[in-house]
Formats: C-alpha cells, sequence, structure tokens
C-alpha cells in the first residue's frame, strides 16, 4: 500500500477536488437563485419548472453527458460559436469536467434548498414586508439565515456528488491523464488495465472522504437539532 502511494499520479485527486469545489460553488449559487425563483411561482409552471430542474438527480449520467455533448460539441452550433467568439473550449477540458459536475449536482443543492425554504415561517416574511423590506433583503436577512441548515446539507450533498461523478464526465471530458482524469475515472481506468491494488487505492479514497464530508455534516446537524424524544 505504502509503495502504491509513494508512486501514485495524484492527479486525479487534485482535479476531483478543484472540480468538486468549482462546480459546488456554482451550483450553491444557482440552486438557491432557483430554488427562491420556483417558490414565487405557483400552479402547474411550478411543477413543471420544479421536474426539469430535477431531472438530471434521476437521469442517468451518461444520458445528462449526452445532453452535454450535443450543446457544447465545436461541431454543433453552440460549440462552435463559443469556440469561435470567446476561444473557449468545453469538450475534453477541465470546464467540462467542472459543467458536467454542476449538471449532477445541482438537483441536490436546489431540493435541499427548496425543502428548506418551505420550512421558514411565512410570518416572518410577511413582518419582513410589512416593515417594508425588499424582496432581496428578505432573502438575505430571514429566509437564507432561518433555511441555512437545509443550504448546508444540500452544499455537502453537492459537494460530495460532484467529486465522485463519473458518467457525464466522461461523456463531455474524458478521460485525459493530468487534465480531465477525475479519481472515479481512475478507478474505471486502473480496473480496466487490472490494476486492482490502484483502483483499491482510490476507492478507499473516495470513501473515506465522502464518510468525512458526511460526518462533518451529521455531527454539524447534531448540534443545532433540538431533541424532542427518541422513536
Amino acid at each position: 500500500m505504502l509503495d502504491i502511494l509513494m508512486n501514485i499520479d495524484w492527479s486525479p485527486f487534485w482535479i476531483s477536488l478543484k472540480t468538486g469545489i468549482a462546480a459546488t460553488a456554482i451550483a450553491f449559487v444557482l440552486g438557491i437563485l432557483f430554488a427562491a425563483l420556483v417558490m414565487r411561482i405557483s400552479g402547474k409552471l411550478q411543477w413543471l419548472i420544479d421536474a426539469v430542474l430535477t431531472l438530471p438527480l434521476v437521469l442517468p449520467p451518461t444520458v445528462a453527458g449526452f445532453f452535454l455533448l450535443i450543446i457544447f460539441s465545436i461541431r454543433r452550433p453552440f460549440g462552435a460559436f463559443l469556440l469561435d467568439t470567446f476561444d473557449i473550449k468545453i469538450v475534453q477540458t477541465w470546464k467540462g469536467c467542472v459543467i458536467a459536475a454542476v449538471v449532477i449536482a445541482f438537483p441536490l443543492m436546489y431540493r435541499n434548498t427548496r425543502a428548506a425554504f418551505e420550512q421558514v415561517d411565512l410570518t416572518l416574511i410577511q413582518a419582513g414586508r410589512t416593515l417594508g423590506l425588499g424582496e432581496l433583503t428578505i432573502l438575505i436577512k430571514i429566509i437564507l439565515p432561518n433555511a441555512a441548515p437545509g443550504i448546508i446539507s444540500g452544499t455537502m450533498l453537492a459537494f460530495t456528488r460532484a467529486i465522485g461523478e463519473y458518467g457525464a464526465t466522461a461523456m463531455l471530458a474524458g478521460n485525459i491523464l493530468g487534465k480531465t482524469r477525475t479519481v472515479s475515472m481512475a478507478i474505471a481506468t486502473e480496473t480496466a488495465n487490472g490494476h486492482y491494488d490502484v483502483a483499491g487505492v482510490w476507492v478507499i479514497i473516495i470513501v473515506v472522504l465522502s464518510f468525512l464530508i458526511m460526518t462533518i455534516s451529521n455531527r454539524f446537524f447534531e448540534s443545532k437539532r433540538t431533541h424532542v424524544g427518541k422513536w
């Protein structure tokens, strides 16, 4: 094990880590914005938008990756536009890793944030409006602080999902060592090559990291929870 750790190429770990951080930051902002937007919509339109935003959560990641590849391929109008106008290439780049991770992690952030928003006492919001506070001020000073536990939970789940993303990343970013190969990619690659010892090391690393994140999350909520008895 020690020999493997000494000789292993650690680039997949760092690529996964920075991808997870970048994707979570983007999903954090988008999740809050879309959750706030959907909460202000009523009727069938709300359910339709909610279904679209949640769809990547239930679709196979390769399906999401296929759609992303169709959108960002340089052989397609939008991908060609990005390349010709802004010199931005998404396919087989680290940007592709981030976009794929955002798409897969976003629904977790959005769903947890919306659920947290639904738990905020409406009387607090109405009181803010009565005092003349604007909607943005109400969101920042009333809704977000009261929904903080759910938002933090969504953030941690989104980060854990982002660093472990495989299917959509494989479709959009590929598997280029030192460039787009994440830990999940490394596990699949080393297993396919018969290097089960190296793959096993990566599995242990990703399991331990995910376990630590969830443990920290659970400890945080345990400290915030009001105990009213056990079932």
